[in-house]
């Protein structure tokens, strides 16, 4: 009996610590955890207005690429298509999406122009910014943390899933590292 009482007592601690209210942006899921509650991705190929495109891209519009990346499900070791290449700052942000819950942690990627009322200057780590991305669900309006920046040159590609399904079309963004020459 009071073996029972004893894994009934850790048991229901394990529980209630798992069910804590974090409103930081901290330690809980990372986005490559949440990918199955957060896969709503906007399939939209517009881009801010002050945009630069950019001028000698690694990667060339209408060219293909291999994805190295995972920042969602099936992305990794699959084709890319290039739809557009823009030099810019990418961001690696953390944030709790606009309807609450759990905290998107270490998302990849959003870029300055998606800053509402950006600086003219890029933003450091640690600094606090409202999104005006709109690229996964609840996205756009949430306040967000910047983990990292990189000045970098951005793509949005199409892509089909190495998991299957529909094709990805104008996925917002993966950076010149992320993808590697069609061999």
């Amino acid at each position: 009996m009071k073996k029972q009482l004893s894994l009934f007592i850790i048991a229901a601690a394990l529980t209630l610590s798992a069910c804590g209210n974090d409103n930081s942006y901290g330690n809980k899921m990372s986005s490559n955890d949440r990918q199955i509650e957060h896969t709503a991705h906007s399939s939209s190929g517009d881009i801010p207005e002050d945009l630069k495109v950019a001028e000698n891209p690694a990667f060339k519009v209408g060219s293909k690429a291999i994805i190295q990346t995972d920042h969602m499900e099936g992305m990794k070791g699959a084709t890319a298509t290039i739809v557009g290449a823009f030099d810019t700052t990418a961001y690696m942000v953390s944030y709790r999406p606009t309807t609450g819950g759990m905290p998107i942690t270490n998302h990849k990627w959003i870029i300055h122009e998606e800053i509402r009322k950006a600086a003219n200057t890029p933003y450091e780590s640690g600094s606090e910014v409202e999104m005006e991305a709109d690229h996964m669900k609840d996205m756009k309006g949430a306040r967000a943390q910047i983990n990292a920046a990189e000045k970098t040159t951005v793509y949005m590609i199409d892509y089909m899933p190495t998991t299957g399904g529909d094709e990805v079309e104008n996925h917002k963004w993966v950076t010149e590292d992320e993808l590697s020459p069609l061999k």
